[in-house]
């Protein structure tokens, strides 16, 4: 059953990590709409595989700090600054004017998932800064099996947040703009929210 948790937990995180419109699902609701379902469902492929490997290394690194001690402190103070760094980020994102760029590249759309999702620096900070957060409040267990539950979890929940913008392409585009500023909000108050209490926590 911990294993089922972990793996839950993993998809919560790679669902929620990417629902903000952005490089990477915008392009798969591109290629969606401007090509075919099966060939933007190959994108999302390349780009959940590669997330396999950036909460795996986030994790791998997680392990690594758990186990020694000495670091946890200085580990917290700055989880708590990827935090607010985050908060920062995605409030920056919600004023800004959304834009979607074309995709008419011919290049393999596995190939380009994976080259696109590699481009993206946040994965590595975010699955790092949570599990690390989730594992302080004794909610993950930062060890095999259960890491490997939770990255396969992840890259599943990152595939299913690309199908979601595949399947409802012609919905989102028409309310790209609206949906993008209140994500990107919410996400800013959730990331402050987690600072602030990771911080208090530190304090106290």
């Amino acid at each position: 059953m911990t294993y089922i948790i972990h793996f839950l937990y993993g998809i919560v995180m790679g669902y929620f990590g990417l629902i903000s419109p952005g490089m990477l699902n915008m392009t798969a609701l591109k290629i969606s709409l401007t090509t075919n379902k099966n060939s933007a469902v190959k994108f999302a492929v390349g780009a959940s595989l590669v997330v396999f490997i950036q909460a795996g290394i986030a994790l791998f690194f997680a392990d690594y700090l758990v186990k020694n001690p000495e670091i946890i402190k200085a580990l917290k103070i700055a989880g708590v600054v990827v935090f607010f760094i985050l908060a920062i980020f995605f409030f920056y994102l919600s004023r800004k004017e959304f834009k979607t760029n074309s995709t008419n590249s011919k290049m393999n759309y596995i190939f380009k998932g994976v080259g696109m999702s590699m481009a993206n620096m946040l994965a590595i900070p975010f699955y790092l800064g949570l599990s690390i957060y989730l594992a302080s409040i004794q909610i993950i267990i930062i060890k095999q099996p259960y890491i490997m539950f939770f990255v396969s979890g992840a890259a599943i929940g990152a595939f299913l947040l690309f199908y979601t913008y595949i399947v409802f392409a012609k919905i989102i585009k028409n309310k790209v703009s609206f949906i993008a500023k209140n994500i990107n909000i919410l996400l800013s108050v959730l990331f402050l929210i987690l600072g602030i209490l990771t911080l208090t926590k530190l304090l106290n």
